[in-house]
């Protein structure tokens, strides 16, 4: 099942009946979406309240509440601590993943980011560059660090000279901040459905960080975010701002399709399929992770839509 990213950002009072989540604002007749069918729950406006059986019903959906602050980015999540069967075995498996295990799967992941963002620069300058070799020279755990090579290389090519990826700058910067805690918050509610501890990172380990393995496993998705960020600024970067336009374009990404493997998936779903993968190589039933991929050619027929849904909703 397709699921929904619904943004709520006026006033509104959201409570729960006959398990359908209830929109109730001033003027406006009720509007109402089954709790299963959530994906992605998204309270933007300092106005909005709730019941506790409503976020009750969200997390045993499986369902992430994300919390904006005044800035309009995400600053909080809600998700369930165990919304797998084997949470407990998981996390065994997870512990005690093998250090050759582990950096052969974080070699994967940053290989997958670099090729995206070598996709990426394609797109946008119609040259990749360097950025597929250095892909291929990825050793085990990165010891190299080419991720921040490539880096290096990518943002200038991609936002100009001047740009600088500095997180608390406005701008170019804001919208990218926006669509990753986006995404994070995605990677980290299919972390916690396939089971694993969201906390207990392959690469990333931060005793202030609660969600290192999301921050892992978005790796590959980030490019996602930058191309989305370029189309909208491109043709006045200058003016890059978070307002509604530019969230609902950001927002789009989760329900657009991506390839995994040689079949097509939504990103919420591939991102249930990839967290799932990564399980399965802790457990050794796998010898590498199925990672969602945009670099990977759609048919022509699906090209127009790639970034297209109406699964996403706004009120």
């Amino acid at each position: 099942m397709i699921k929904r990213i619904v943004e709520i950002s006026n006033p509104a009072f959201l409570h729960l009946r006959h398990r359908q989540m209830v929109i109730e604002r001033e003027g406006q007749e009720p509007a109402s979406v089954p709790v299963e069918d959530l994906g992605v729950l998204i309270l933007e406006h300092p106005a909005i309240s709730l019941t506790q059986a409503l976020l009750a019903a969200c997390w045993q959906n499986n369902a992430v509440v994300v919390l904006c602050d005044a800035k309009h980015l995400p600053g909080a999540i809600l998700m369930p601590l165990a919304a797998h069967s084997l949470h407990s075995k998981t996390i065994a498996l997870q512990t005690g993943m093998k250090q050759a295990a582990r950096k052969q799967l974080w070699r994967a992941i940053v290989q997958a980011k670099i090729r995206e963002q070598a996709s990426v620069l394609r797109a946008a300058t119609g040259d990749s560059g360097p950025l597929e070799a250095l892909a291929a020279r990825v050793r085990s755990g990165d010891p190299d660090n080419l991720e921040a090579r490539a880096a290096r290389y990518y943002w200038p090519k991609l936002f100009g000279k001047e740009f600088r990826r500095r997180p608390e700058e406005p701008g170019i910067n804001s919208l990218l901040n926006y669509g990753y805690a986006i995404m994070r918050a995605a990677a980290a509610r299919a972390v916690v459905g396939a089971g694993l501890h969201p906390s207990l990172g392959l690469h990333h380990h931060n005793q202030y960080d609660s969600l290192c393995l999301a921050d892992d496993l978005m790796e590959p998705l980030r490019p996602w975010v930058d191309r989305k960020t370029y189309e909208i600024t491109r043709e006045e970067p200058g003016k890059a701002e978070i307002n509604t336009e530019s969230k609902h374009e950001l927002l789009s990404i989760l329900a657009c399709d991506c390839a995994l493997g040689e079949r097509r998936w939504p990103v919420l779903v591939a991102l249930h399929h990839y967290a799932a993968s990564v399980r399965s190589v802790m457990a050794g039933e796998l010898q590498k992770a199925e990672i969602p991929s945009r670099s990977v050619r759609l048919p022509a027929a699906r090209q127009e839509k790639f970034w297209q849904s109406d699964a996403l909703e706004t009120a």
